[in-house]
């Protein structure tokens, strides 16, 4: 007789925390995650369809596969892998497990998703994040994002929190780890000032540099 795993209808989408890496597209035009394992291959969407890493053409998740979207049932598990070092950088992601899934005793494994909010740590210099900059690395076609606080954005390519929100759309939600949250609607007076403040922070940098320069001062 062959075995069957007990079906589950809830009646709204289960909740489920995972880690992810922001990500931008080269042009700017699109926002997105990457994974921190596995999926790391195959950057997502807020809104988007697992597809199996290894390539083969079943759906995820498969029964005899490791493929599909992972998250953990409980956000303090999720918020814990943060706390290692490659992790340090990453951000929580909250999401919505859409399509099949499996559940498994610490999480589940299933086949879409919707990322509903993303909590973004501090800068590396401990300051509240203001931004998300350029890391420094990525995957194909996908720029790395990290927090940054504004006198840490520099030259680097940046968008501020509510930038991204509103570039990944499908009403995601983005907050500084501080509470300060970025809402995805259209920018209001208080999300142009932050941007302002933010392009403040680049140009003083800028012409800080260029006065070292101007003064025959060594350039860093």
């Amino acid at each position: 007789m062959r075995l069957r795993l007990p079906e589950e209808r809830p009646a709204e989408p289960p909740t489920g925390y995972k880690i992810a890496h922001p990500v931008l597209s080269p042009d700017g035009t699109r926002a997105g995650f990457t994974g921190v394992s596995l999926g790391g291959a195959l950057p997502y969407a807020v809104l988007d369809e697992a597809r199996c890493v290894y390539g083969l053409r079943h759906r995820a998740p498969h029964r005899r596969c490791d493929c599909g979207f992972h998250c953990v049932h409980d956000r303090g598990e999720a918020e814990a892998l943060l706390c290692t070092g490659e992790h340090r950088a990453a951000v929580l992601l909250e999401v919505a497990v859409l399509g099949a899934y499996i559940r498994f005793e610490r999480g589940f494994r299933y086949a879409r998703q919707r990322v509903r909010a993303m909590t973004v740590g501090a800068c590396a210099c401990g300051a509240p994040a203001a931004a998300l900059a350029d890391a420094g690395w990525g995957r194909p076609g996908w720029r790395v994002l990290q927090a940054s606080c504004a006198g840490c954005v520099r030259g680097r390519t940046s968008l501020s929190l509510t930038a991204f929100a509103g570039l990944a759309g499908q009403g995601l939600r983005v907050r500084a780890a501080s509470g300060a949250e970025a809402p995805p609607a259209d920018l209001g007076v208080s999300e142009l000032v932050a941007e302002a403040a933010l392009l403040q922070a680049r140009l003083d940098w800028f012409q800080s540099r260029l006065a070292r320069l101007e003064n025959g001062g060594p350039e860093r």
